[in-house]
């Protein structure tokens, strides 16, 4: 072979190498990818049906169920609109409380009524909450928000006009 043919057969080499490199990353970064969805986009049916995902929200009170293996956790989770029973079968860590902050990774099961996780988060500090979670729990309070005010407006249309609530002031505030 000549050197101009040689310098051809190794830059095609070197491009069919870097291009099966290159496929293979990519394989693995889209079979890791876990989307996040909130519990109100999951009873809205945009759950990836089959496929890990995560979900986030806040722990409900009085939901924590563990079993009697003592492994066994199911719990609720919600973004104050809609709820979604989660499954988890592990350690929790030990920032996880009722009330409290979580992501869940796993799949839904039993025709999504029930989410299993694979892992569970719990949020790091008091004030931190996933971003991806803040945005859903604000989302739901939005439209918690504009629907009382449609019903408000659609009550008051016959109605005398109400008066402002007065802001109770708690003894434990102390305005500092």
């Amino acid at each position: 072979m000549k050197p101009r043919q040689k310098r051809i057969a190794l830059i095609v080499a070197g491009l069919v190498i870097l291009g099966v490199a290159a496929t293979l990353v990519l394989n693995a970064l889209n079979s890791n990818i876990a989307l996040y969805i909130s519990p109100t986009d999951v009873a809205a049916g945009k759950a990836p049906q089959g496929k890990a995902f995560r979900i986030g929200g806040m722990v409900k009170e009085g939901s924590v169920k563990r079993e009697a293996d003592g492994v066994t956790v199911n719990f609720i989770v919600t973004d104050t609109e809609k709820d979604l029973l989660v499954a988890y079968k592990g350690i929790l860590p030990d920032l996880f409380k009722e009330g409290k902050g979580v992501v869940a990774q796993g799949k839904l099961a039993d025709g999504g009524t029930r989410f299993v996780a694979s892992e569970v988060l719990a949020k790091h500090d008091e004030n931190y909450m996933p971003p991806e979670a803040a945005k859903a729990v604000g989302d739901a309070h939005q439209r918690a928000a504009d629907n009382k005010a449609k019903a408000e407006a659609a009550g008051a249309a016959g109605a005398a006009p109400a008066t402002p609530a007065t802001e109770e002031k708690s003894p434990l505030k102390t305005g500092y």
